[in-house]
């Protein structure tokens, strides 16, 4: 089931999926932010959440040189019964940003739980400002 649901978790992230998260999350999806201690349960929050950090961590679509690899990109994948690891990097304002999107499923191939880790520290910081205004602006 995994395997599917990542399928149409990519697709969703170049933007050809119908229905977009609507279709994707189960409506007791449960989000765990790196910045946000405590856990976001329901599929509005998980869905803002989720499109704050599509407009946060787009990274820059290209270097001064052209070079599209600064931009957001999966790295790896890990994928087993009914959760995915998905590794990404990408840039935002200059700096590496490197994290996981911790991913499970349900036996209807919903996402049930959502979890972020990000890393370096100065990432961590940059993204939780950013995160905070994108938010603000979206309320």
């Amino acid at each position: 089931m995994i395997h599917d649901v990542i399928e149409r978790w990519h697709l969703h992230m170049r933007g050809q999926l119908p229905g977009g998260l609507d279709e994707l999350l189960d409506d007791d999806v449960v989000f765990y932010s790196p910045i946000v201690y405590t856990p976001q349960a329901g599929k509005a929050v998980t869905t803002l959440y989720l499109s704050a950090a599509g407009q946060t961590l787009p990274g820059e679509k290209t270097s001064s040189s052209g070079d599209p690899s600064k931009g957001f990109r999966y790295t790896k994948q890990v994928l087993s019964g009914d959760t995915a690891v998905l590794e990404f990097e990408t840039t935002v304002e200059g700096q590496y940003v490197n994290g996981v999107d911790i991913i499970r499923c349900n036996d209807a191939g919903k996402i049930v739980e959502f979890r972020v880790m990000i890393r370096p520290l100065q990432a961590i910081n940059l993204v939780h400002r950013q995160m905070g205004e994108m938010l603000e602006k979206m309320k």
